[in-house]
């Protein structure tokens, strides 16, 4: 952990100029952004081998009133959405929290910028910690980050 799920309207999957996004760049971009956060020890806040963020285009949407109101304002009707979920495992502190948080938004703030400032789009993105009633975890991964 931490893994970053992101669900997302298909308009996204459009090019730039059409008012869609890199959704793999915007992921490594998240990615880099939580392996980039430090605690309050100036430690690396996520292990590196443990990160992981997947998008995932809804196969299904519907949203708001489905583009009368930005019809109406004259920005269009085909609206975006896209709901940005990072959970990570229990124990880390509040501050910590809020840093995760702070940088996953800047990213996306940064990465959305054009799309907020020329379309109708929503944007979610919380943070949750983990009370895991069973956890298990299988991985050829983490060996590849250990300190040897």
């Amino acid at each position: 952990m931490p893994h970053l799920v992101i669900l997302y309207t298909p308009n996204l999957d459009k090019p730039a100029a059409e008012g869609g996004v890199d959704m793999r760049g915007l992921c490594r971009a998240l990615a880099d952004a939580m392996l980039a956060v430090r605690d309050e020890q100036d430690q690396q806040v996520f292990p590196t081998g443990g990160t992981r963020v997947l998008a995932y285009p809804a196969a299904h949407s519907a949203v708001s009133d489905g583009g009368a109101a930005g019809i109406e304002a004259g920005l269009g009707g085909d609206y975006a959405f896209v709901y940005m979920n990072v959970r990570m495992a229990k124990g880390r502190s509040a501050v910590v929290h809020q840093r995760v948080g702070e940088a996953l938004n800047a990213c996306v703030r940064e990465r959305f910028a054009e799309q907020l400032a020329k379309r109708p789009i929503g944007i979610t993105v919380q943070v949750d910690e983990g009370h895991e009633v069973f956890d298990a975890k299988n991985s050829s991964l983490h060996p590849l980050f250990q300190k040897k």
